[in-house]
């Protein structure tokens, strides 16, 4: 049985287990991400639909509310009613004759805004009624709490609920403004209104229900049965209505403050959900059959190329990689593969350090070449300066030149694996020295100075790696200046934490931008050829930077320059005091 197993584990079964489980997994994911999120899409489409179905119902129960509110004003503001208002608030009562005239002038308004007022009655500031002809007061006819509400409402109209004497009919009560300078209060105006007015119910077969309820939660139009104080108070979404979950659906007019509920069941919303659950269903069937053949084919096509490698790893066994891979329990071919990539390996270390070795003295051999460069380009120029003193100076001025020189060459020519790196003090006194054989060439005209805080004098720096180019700004900034020369050695911080910057100024005749981009050509290209020129100092420096410090650049020097003014030369290093030698 083990050896069943064994002969059966490879990559190519493995491939095809993996891709079949994922596919499964996707396909059970997907299929119920898709019907959850349809699912959830058609319940809220249909609750979309719903509430727009609210709305338009709303904004109908408005328009009727409006005309209601149109006929209350056109009544108010009839001159006639509006004359014998006033007549009553000055204390002359109208006559029978007069108030059935009001009566006769609102049921021809009544008749041409509102189909739904059954009724109209107008009371005089002193709460005596007019119309209708019987005799009788406000406070008989409505609570004080209206009465209240219509004063505080200043002419506007206000819903007084159901009718206490007309049962199923309802009241609105407004205050009627007389239309003088002041629109001083005048007296009532009471609208009975049909029960059928505000009917929002309309005969369906979904089951569904519409409440319509007023500011104060009382059922104004209703086909639900059950208690409506309970279905206002719900604050879920669904509610269940013998034994049936039935979707909430609510809008509150901004013009009456009433709220319209629509309850429908959830039934009628998730209807066709069965379809495209057996639609999933197949669709993920279909699917998996087609992936376990596309599988079948995929994993023959990854296991074949993988065996065609195991064949020329075997072939090529002496090209190798990097390190020895442990054995592992895995399949045949893997198996394989890891067996010849161990003994690619043995063969690939021994060459990798036969490479690194060789590597490491070719840039001992660079930086002793660079450093083989700097010292007959020295030797030449500090001789060249000895001919000048000689030919213009006394015994002891020379005497003082040959020794100056001979610290010099002594400098320069010491053991470099003791001394190849030195500090910024020792390079600046080399330095000084040189600038003192200089001034034997150059006598008055030409000054120096250095400037360098005490705190980075103990900083280790490779050996001439300063001088040359000091020795380039004194040959061919201060030698090709008619008239008195500088050079100034700068080192401060760097704006970079960790460096320094050093820089070296003259004020020779400086250089065109062509010359500039030339010396940068020359950086780039990494190579130091010419002893002529003062490209050679700069890219020796600039080489010597690369090799030291492991900087990436190309470029480490800055040059900037402005013609018949002078030149600058600026470049960083890092603040050591223990940089490892050698």
């Amino acid at each position: 049985m083990r050896f069943n197993l064994a002969r059966h584990n490879t990559l190519r079964n493995q491939i095809l287990l993996v891709f079949l489980s994922v596919m499964v997994l996707v396909l059970c994911l997907v299929g119920i991400m898709t019907y959850n999120l349809v699912s959830s899409l058609l319940q809220t489409n249909a609750e979309k639909q719903i509430q727009q179905t609210a709305i338009e119902a709303t904004g109908r129960m408005e328009s009727l509310y409006e005309q209601i509110d149109m006929l209350t004003k056109q009544i108010a503001a009839d001159s006639y009613v509006q004359s014998i208002l006033l007549k009553e608030k000055q204390g002359t009562l109208a006559t029978f004759t007069e108030r059935q005239k009001i009566m006769q002038r609102g049921s021809e308004l009544q008749a041409v805004y509102s189909y739904g007022i059954t009724s109209f009655e107008v009371y005089s500031l002193n709460k005596r009624r007019l119309i209708p002809l019987r005799e009788g007061g406000l406070y008989d006819r409505i609570g004080h709490k209206w009465i209240d509400a219509a004063n505080k409402a200043k002419g506007k109209m206000v819903w007084a609920g159901k009718d206490p004497k007309e049962l199923g009919h309802y009241l609105v009560i407004k205050q009627v403004r007389l239309i003088t300078q002041s629109y001083e209060h005048g007296g009532y105006l009471i609208v009975n209104i049909d029960p059928n007015y505000f009917d929002m119910t309309e005969t369906n077969d979904n089951q569904e229900f519409v409440v319509l309820v007023d500011q104060d939660n009382h059922a104004i139009s209703s086909n639900y049965e059950g208690n409506i104080q309970e279905l206002v108070k719900e604050k879920d979404d669904t509610i269940e209505i013998d034994g049936s979950d039935y979707m909430i659906v609510k809008q509150t007019s901004k013009v009456t403050g009433w709220t319209m509920y629509y309850l429908t069941p959830l039934s009628n919303v998730t209807e066709g959900m069965t379809v495209l659950r057996s639609a999933i269903i197949l669709s993920g069937a279909f699917g998996f059959l087609i992936y376990v053949v596309s599988s079948i084919l995929l994993s023959t096509m990854i296991t074949r190329p993988i065996l065609k490698l195991t064949k020329t790893m075997k072939r090529g066994r002496d090209k190798g990689k990097l390190t020895i891979n442990p054995d592992i329990s895995s399949t045949i071919e893997i198996q394989e593969l890891n067996t010849t990539y161990n003994q690619l390996v043995e063969n690939t270390n021994h060459l990798i350090q036969v490479v690194y070795e060789k590597e490491i003295l070719k840039s001992q051999a660079e930086l002793k070449a660079l450093q083989s460069q700097i010292n007959p380009h020295f030797l030449f120029n500090t001789l060249d300066a000895l001919y000048w003193s000689l030919d213009e100076k006394g015994e002891d001025e020379l005497a003082n030149s040959v020794i100056a020189m001979s610290e010099l060459f002594r400098y320069t020519i010491s053991s470099q694996k003791q001394d190849e790196w030195v500090t910024l003090k020792q390079e600046i006194e080399h330095i000084e020295m040189y600038m003192q054989l200089m001034k034997m060439r150059f006598g008055d005209r030409f000054t120096w100075s250095v400037s360098i805080p005490e705190i980075f004098e103990t900083i280790n720096i490779p050996k001439l790696l300063i001088q040359p180019i000091v020795e380039n700004a004194i040959l061919h900034g201060v030698g090709n200046k008619v008239g008195e020369g500088f050079v100034h050695i700068i080192v401060t911080p760097s704006s970079k934490q960790g460096y320094l910057l050093i820089s070296i100024q003259d004020n020779g005749p400086g250089m065109k931008k062509e010359a500039i981009n030339d010396i940068y050509n020359l950086l780039e290209t990494g190579k130091v050829y010419s002893m002529r020129g003062n490209g050679m100092a700069i890219a020796n420096v600039n080489k010597r930077l690369i090799l030291y410090y492991n900087q990436e650049a190309e470029k480490l020097i800055t040059i900037t320059s402005e013609e018949k003014k002078g030149t600058c030369f600026t470049f960083e290093i890092p603040i050591r005091h223990d940089v490892l030698k050698g």
